[in-house]
């Protein structure tokens, strides 16, 4: 038998991309919003719920199906994914043509869900095996394409909506998503078991290069049972509730601060949506160099300061930096967690911890917005749930250092365990 020829781990990382990209999509959803309203007379609560329910399924899929990815590997974890979000945008144009509002929730939110949650965590898992020289850069390249999936989205829904109507929109969409998410999980393969880069080995012989060094190899249920597992779950919550409810109230609140027009406020959200996008592929790399502890404190140490800022100035372009910087962090967040993850309990179940810790992301996705919204209807005005935001952020910072403690504990047992041995 011929040796098998190892798969490009570069073409694994753009399949990644190819799916993030599409899942990604459900970031664009606000553009259906308007044409929706005014075509059926639907209350915009009641549209805007379409994308809670796909970000709770999102969160709940990823938690259940995690061991799915793990035991099935990357490409019938993609498969799955195709089909189920191809089936929930498909299903939507269904949903539109019978202008049933219920069957829009199950189409696109459920259906829909279920296929970002399992899109979002099957390649990822298995980018963390193929880059351990870069493994902040892998995840961040896939988890750019969901960030960045908004601002290409965006224009080619609302021209669709324009030239085929709401419907077909959805139709094209699903059949486009399913043959672009089918394609890239095909090449999608984890590497041979101890596989390493070429040059990998004599950097690490030569010195060049400190060999990494997970701090453990934990089961998924182990993992639940540790410390460090919810100090994580915390610091990815606090950091996507308080952003997405700056990115669900970006416009309104960019209007009543620095006194955006409508038109101006809608070209910062497509702005910052790029911000997020560079967030991710940016922090994800530098954590490569400073660690990931690090730049989960330099994050919430960032926010603590930006939050409040916002709040005093009212300075248009000072105002726009510092939403761009919370956009990074908020980018960074998401895509430095799956290396972090890897750091702290290895890679034997990675795909599984990473579902388990996405639940945070379930739970941040219904709190942000709504909590934004009500202390918007309570106080008349967004910057009082900013100064609510400060106090989330010095916790995730505490929290940030506490980590610290555990992470220095457990290499405190593990340098003894190895001068035990070599005694």
């Amino acid at each position: 038998m011929g040796k098998t020829k190892t798969k490009n781990r570069w073409l694994i990382a753009l399949s990644a991309v190819g799916i993030h990209l599409s899942i990604g999509s459900v970031y664009a959803w606000s553009v259906f919003t308007k044409p929706l309203a005014s075509e059926f007379g639907w209350d915009l609560t009641n549209i805007s719920l379409t994308f809670s329910i796909a970000i709770l399924f999102l969160g709940l899929s990823a938690a259940f199906l995690g061991h799915f990815v793990e035991k099935y590997g990357p490409r019938k974890a993609g498969i799955l994914s195709a089909i189920f979000f191809g089936l929930g945008i498909s299903g939507a144009g269904v949903a539109i043509s019978m202008e049933s509002l219920p069957l829009l929730y199950l189409s696109y939110g459920v259906f829909g869900g279920i296929g970002l949650g399992v899109g979002y965590i099957a390649p990822v898992s298995t980018l963390v095996k193929w880059f351990p020289d870069r493994r902040g850069l892998a995840t961040g390249l896939a988890i750019m394409g969901f960030g960045f999936a908004a601002l290409i989205n965006s224009p080619i829904i609302q021209g669709l909506i324009g030239s085929v109507g709401i419907a077909n929109t959805f139709f094209i969409l699903g059949s486009a998503y399913f043959i672009i998410m089918i394609a890239s999980s095909l090449y999608l393969e984890p590497p041979k078991k101890g596989w390493l880069p070429e040059g990998y080995k004599e950097k690490i012989k030569t010195g060049k290069v400190k060999a990494l060094q997970d701090l453990s190899q934990l089961r998924a249920n182990e993992a639940v049972k540790t410390k460090r597992f919810y100090y994580l779950w915390f610091m990815l919550f606090i950091n996507i509730t308080c952003g997405i409810a700056i990115i669900s109230a970006a416009s309104p609140l960019a209007q009543e601060s620095i006194g955006l027009s409508a038109v101006a406020a809608a070209a910062l959200v497509g702005v910052l949506g790029a911000f997020n996008g560079l967030g991710r592929i940016g922090w994800a790399s530098v954590s490569d160099f400073i660690g990931r502890p690090n730049t989960y404190t330099i994050f919430f140490t960032i926010q603590v300061i930006a939050f409040p800022l916002l709040i005093i100035t009212d300075h248009p372009v000072i105002y726009q930096i510092l939403l761009a910087i919370i956009y990074t962090c908020y980018g960074g967040g998401f895509a430095s967690i799956p290396a972090y993850i890897g750091d702290l309990f290895g890679t034997k179940q990675l795909g599984a911890i990473h579902g388990y810790i996405l639940t945070a992301w379930a739970a941040a996705g219904l709190v942000g917005p709504m909590f934004a919204s009500w202390i918007r209807e309570t106080t008349g005005s967004y910057s009082q749930s900013l100064i609510v935001f400060t106090g989330f952020f010095a916790v995730a910072l505490i929290i940030s250092l506490l980590i610290r403690l555990d992470i220095n504990r457990l290499k405190k047992i593990q340098t003894s365990e190895n001068q035990d041995i070599s005694v």
